[in-house]
């Protein structure tokens, strides 16, 4: 079996993107695993399958990361998405079922903007282990203490720093992301300011690592700033691989906008497809 895809990025937050609303692909966690891989596969920090979608919406995306497990948002790709299906279309509009829901999209000077949907702050919705205020919750790892929960279709701790670039990124984010208090694990954002209605953030992906933008933590980032009195509701977030803008709406939704780039494109290996875990 040939199965195509398409390498993707939204800042450097970078995809592999297969199409299977008319071929289903089932992909076991060890060939996810694989594709994934920066040096023996293509290499990504989410895998991107489509599948045929239900209520109304175009596709379905469903999403792997690279440990193989599944998430349920992702922003960025959620936009390259939608850039792809616009195309497929000749619209500047769709609309793209995930786990956590359908999410619409349109597309304008450009860039291509994502209602990931309503933020969800209860202690229950992010989730986290006990009741708590999750406008400061009770977590600290050294001197990092007091994050902010949100969730923006998966669960995010938002710690606001002096200095973004001055925290270990790859010492405390694995110890964070699986901290007992985040029974689903967690997204960790170290979030400073950056000037007016603009903040630095840097990012953990919870089964991915450090990336270069994480489209729903932005998300989560913005939500927690306006939260803590530090911005208005449309924030730009500068990533390290670049801007994204952010609002969160009145009603609760929290819209994203920013570019989407194609790399290349390509064949996967039979290897691939049928990895198989090592154990």
């Amino acid at each position: 079996m040939t199965v195509a895809f398409r390498k993707m990025h939204g800042l450097g937050n970078d995809f592999v993107v297969i199409d299977a609303r008319s071929a289903p692909l089932d992909l076991s966690v060890a060939a996810a695993r694989a594709i994934a891989d920066r040096r023996r596969g293509v290499g990504c920090d989410q895998l991107i399958v489509l599948e045929p979608a239900a209520n109304g919406a175009d596709a379905f995306m469903r999403i792997r990361n690279p440990d193989g497990g599944e998430a349920e948002a992702c922003g960025n790709a959620t936009r390259c998405v939608a850039s792809l299906l616009m195309a497929e279309h000749g619209s500047d509009a769709v609309a793209i079922e995930t786990v956590a829901g359908v999410l619409p999209c349109t597309a304008a000077d450009g860039a291509i903007t994502v209602d990931m949907g309503p933020a969800r702050l209860d202690w229950r919705e992010i989730p986290v282990a006990e009741p708590c205020d999750t406008l400061h919750m009770p977590v600290a790892i050294g001197g990092l203490a007091d994050p902010v929960g949100v969730n923006i279709g998966n669960p995010h701790a938002v710690f606001f720093v002096e200095d973004a670039e001055a925290v270990p990124l790859t010492v405390v984010g694995p110890v964070l992301e699986a901290h007992a208090f985040f029974p689903a694990r967690a997204n960790i954002e170290f979030v400073s300011p950056a000037g007016a209605d603009r903040i630095r953030m840097r990012v953990w992906e919870r089964g991915a690592g450090n990336t270069q933008a994480c489209g729903s933590g932005a998300c989560a980032a913005a939500v927690a700033a306006y939260r803590r009195g530090l911005t208005g509701r449309r924030v730009e977030v500068l990533l390290d691989g670049g801007p994204l803008i952010i609002e969160w709406r009145e009603d609760g939704h929290v819209l994203m906008t920013g570019p989407v780039a194609t790399s290349f494109t390509g064949t996967l290996d039979d290897a691939l497809l049928s990895a198989r875990a090592a154990d």
